[in-house]
C-alpha cells in the first residue's frame, strides 16, 4: 500500500494565500485572526489555527513562525512546513526548529528575483527576452531626454519601480540613492499579462495568461502597482500566437529554474510593446503569486462543469513535493479579480461596501491593513471585468463605483 504524503501546514500572514486548496487532515492552516479568517475557520474548525496579534497589526510569516501555536500545530501531526515565499529571514527559523520546508532555497528565490542578479542569472536568456536594459549606479545615469524606467534590485507590488519622465525626478533619486544599484531600461508602453508556472522534476506546467491590471484607478494611485487579474479579456488583446509565445518563454525560463533546482511555483510578468508588436519579459517572481488562489478557484468551478486536470496549487504541491505529475492544468477563461489598495485619498472602506459588493454576486475578503498600497478589500468575479486595456467594463464600474461611495 501507498504510504500517506506527509501532512502540510501552510504558515502565512494572510490566510487568502494558503486558500487554494481547501483545510483537512492533510492539509492546515496557520494565520492572523482577522474576520475572514474567522469564517474559514467556522468552516474548518480543526484544522485552521488562527493567532491573535498583541500589538492589532498582522503578525508576519517570521513572527508567526516562531509563536508557540505554529509550533503546536507543526508537533501535533509531524507535518512539514510551506510558507508564501522562503527569505534568508524566515529559512533559518524553520532550520532552526528541525522543520522539513517544502519552498525552495531562499538563496535560490533570490538569485533568480532580484533585479540585478538575474541579469548573469538569466544569461542568454536575457538576451532573447528582455528589452534592452544598463545595470548602473544611480548617480551615474545620463538623462537622454527620454522616459526611462529604473528598477530597484528588490520591490513588491510595483514599489521597486519608477518611471523617470523629466530630469529633474531623475535628479531627485540620484540625490536619495546616489550610490545604489539599478536596472534601466526604456519605458515601453502597452498592455502586461502574468501567467502562473509550475516547475515539476520532469515537465514544465504552464498556466492561465491572464491580463493583468495595473495602475488603474481607483484602486491604487501607483502606476506600476498591481491590483488584479482578468483571464476573459486576454484573448481579445493577443493573438493565440503571442500567448504562445508567452507560454515558451514561460518554459524556457522554467526549464533554467529546473536544472537548478527550483521546485514548484513562479509567476512570469511580461509587457507587449505595442509600437513595436514585440512581446518582453519584464519580471520574475519566484515565489508563489498571488493569482494563484483565485485561478485555482476558477479551475475547480471549471472542474465541477466537467473539465478534467489539476488546478495549479494542486500541481504546486505534487512539484514541491516531487510527486509525478500526469495531469494537465485545467484552462480558464474567464473570471477577474481586483484590489483596493490603500491609497492617498482610501485609508479604509466602510463596512457596508463588502457586503453590498456580495449582494451583486462578487466574492469579497477584507484586510486590516493600513499601511500606504497594502490590500484593503480583493473582489472575485467569475466573470472579466475589463473591456480592454486599462478601462473596465459595466461589472468593473460597479466595483469601482461601489468602492468610492465608501
Amino acid at each position: 500500500m501507498k504510504e500517506a504524503p506527509q501532512p502540510i501546514v501552510y504558515i502565512t500572514r494572510e490566510i487568502e494565500r494558503a486558500l487554494g486548496m481547501m483545510p483537512g487532515p492533510a492539509y492546515r492552516i496557520v494565520t492572523n485572526r482577522t474576520l475572514y479568517a474567522e469564517a474559514i475557520r467556522t468552516q474548518y474548525p480543526d484544522y485552521v489555527t488562527l493567532i491573535d496579534s498583541q500589538t492589532g497589526d498582522p503578525l508576519g510569516t517570521s513572527d508567526l513562525l516562531r509563536h508557540v501555536q505554529t509550533e503546536q500545530a507543526i508537533a501535533s501531526i509531524g507535518a512539514a512546513v510551506l510558507i508564501f515565499k522562503n527569505t534568508a529571514r524566515t529559512e533559518p527559523i524553520i532550520k532552526a526548529r528541525g522543520w522539513q520546508l517544502l519552498n525552495p532555497p531562499a538563496s535560490l528565490s533570490e538569485t533568480i528575483e532580484n533585479k540585478v542578479t538575474q541579469i548573469t542569472w538569466l544569461g542568454e536568456l536575457g538576451t532573447k527576452y528582455l528589452p534592452s536594459y544598463r545595470i548602473e549606479v544611480v548617480k551615474n545615469i545620463v538623462w537622454q531626454k527620454v522616459p526611462i524606467v529604473l528598477q530597484w534590485a528588490h520591490g513588491h507590488t510595483g514599489e521597486g519601480t519608477h518611471l523617470i519622465h523629466t530630469e529633474a525626478e531623475l535628479k531627485s533619486l540620484q540625490e536619495k540613492f546616489p550610490d545604489r544599484n539599478c536596472r534601466t531600461l526604456r519605458y515601453i508602453p502597452g498592455p502586461a499579462f502574468t501567467v502562473n508556472v509550475v516547475v515539476c522534476s520532469d515537465k514544465i506546467l504552464v498556466g492561465n495568461v491572464s491580463y493583468q491590471i495595473t495602475g488603474l484607478s481607483p484602486f491604487t494611485d501607483n502606476e506600476f502597482s498591481t491590483v488584479g487579474n482578468d483571464w476573459s479579456v486576454t484573448h481579445s488583446l493577443l493573438a493565440e500566437a503571442e500567448v504562445a509565445y508567452i507560454e515558451r518563454m514561460a518554459v524556457d525560463i522554467g526549464t533554467k529554474m529546473q536544472k537548478d533546482g527550483w521546485r514548484g511555483l513562479f509567476g512570469l510578468d511580461v509587457i507587449r510593446d505595442d509600437a513595436e508588436n514585440t512581446i518582453y519579459m519584464i519580471e520574475i517572481n519566484a515565489r508563489q503569486p498571488a493569482s494563484t488562489t483565485f485561478e485555482s478557484f476558477l479551475q475547480r468551478e471549471f472542474r465541477s462543469h466537467g473539465i478534467s486536470g489539476l488546478t495549479t496549487f494542486e500541481a504546486h504541491i505534487a512539484a514541491l513535493r516531487n510527486e509525478p505529475v500526469t495531469a494537465s492544468l485545467i484552462p480558464v477563461n474567464d473570471g477577474a479579480q481586483v484590489v483596493q489598495r490603500v491609497t492617498k485619498t482610501v485609508r479604509s472602506v466602510s463596512n457596508d461596501v463588502p457586503g453590498s459588493l456580495e449582494l451583486d454576486g462578487y466574492q469579497v475578503i477584507a484586510y486590516p491593513n493600513t499601511a500606504y498600497n497594502a490590500d484593503l478589500l480583493r473582489v472575485q468575479s467569475l466573470q472579466g471585468i475589463m473591456e480592454t486595456h486599462g478601462r473596465l467594463n459595466e461589472r468593473g464600474k460597479e466595483i469601482a463605483e461601489t468602492v468610492q461611495e465608501a
